[in-house]
């Protein structure tokens, strides 16, 4: 079935992927938003004329579902818009506050959201796999996790590496907030066993390396995933889009869309 796709954040890198990939499934970018761009022809912007809808700095209802990629700020507005216009949401913004996971739950009881900070099929499915490396290994294994991204992104850590850090102690029963060390200087002490390192590289144009290290005597258990192109995320944005039509109001995410147990 063909949508109509409203996209927050649209002349950005992954705004743009997104629109290209719909195009070529059949999907229409009905209303591409973005502050930078308010007025403009959408498709000058991004250099693709297949799209003529004017870029606007709001969303204003008519789309089947809104894909959003921007900034915490952008993220709050679009889902006060999706709520008001009763559009389906789905977002891959980061660096959101827990004002922001409380207002996407209340959001929730009257819309459908997909929510996840990361949403390639392999980002998922690493998810899962740390979960199940830390529900399975002993306390005796320490626990790193290392992400490096290219040098414009402006949140550390990383919303996967985050997700990381929260499969993890989801297997092994550990709060993240009481056990995750960011990064380390200076005469910091031996390492305690439950802390779980974490630790954020920037320099060139890195679309995204995430790999998490279960350590011990002996032996070291690493798992890495590695993305070349954002295609791996713009397709799952659009992957998730496709499956949240239709569905009941509720908070919902990679892992039920792709099918993953986590």
């Amino acid at each position: 079935m063909a949508l109509k796709i409203a996209l927050n954040g649209a002349g950005g890198r992954m705004g743009r992927r997104i629109a290209d990939l719909a195009a070529h499934a059949g999907h229409d970018v009905v209303a591409p938003i973005d502050h930078k761009f308010i007025g403009e022809p959408y498709g000058s912007v991004i250099s693709d004329h297949r799209f003529r809808s004017e870029v606007s700095g709001s969303y204003n209802g008519g789309a089947d579902v809104l894909i959003d990629f921007s900034l915490p700020e952008g993220f709050r507005a679009r889902l006060a818009d999706c709520l008001k216009h009763g559009t389906p949401f789905v977002s891959g913004t980061t660096g959101l506050t827990a004002e922001d996971f409380t207002g996407m739950d209340e959001a929730a009881e009257t819309i459908p959201i997909v929510w996840a900070p990361n949403m390639s099929v392999g980002v998922n499915l690493l998810f899962a796999l740390a979960k199940q490396a830390a529900s399975a290994l002993p306390e005796t294994y320490d626990i790193e996790i290392v992400e490096m991204h290219h040098r414009r992104k402006i949140d550390a850590p990383s919303g996967t590496a985050l997700g990381i850090l929260r499969a993890v102690c989801a297997g092994n029963g550990r709060n993240p907030s009481d056990v995750v060390r960011h990064g380390r200087e200076g005469q910091t002490g031996e390492r305690t066993r439950k802390e779980i390192g974490m630790h954020a590289l920037r320099g060139g144009d890195v679309v995204g390396d995430h790999t998490v290290i279960f350590a011990t005597e002996g032996e070291r258990i690493e798992l890495t995933h590695k993305a070349s192109s954002r295609d791996t995320f713009a397709g799952g944005a659009l992957r998730a889009a496709e499956w949240l039509v239709g569905k009941q109001p509720g908070l919902y995410g990679m892992p039920e869309v792709l099918g993953i147990n986590g």
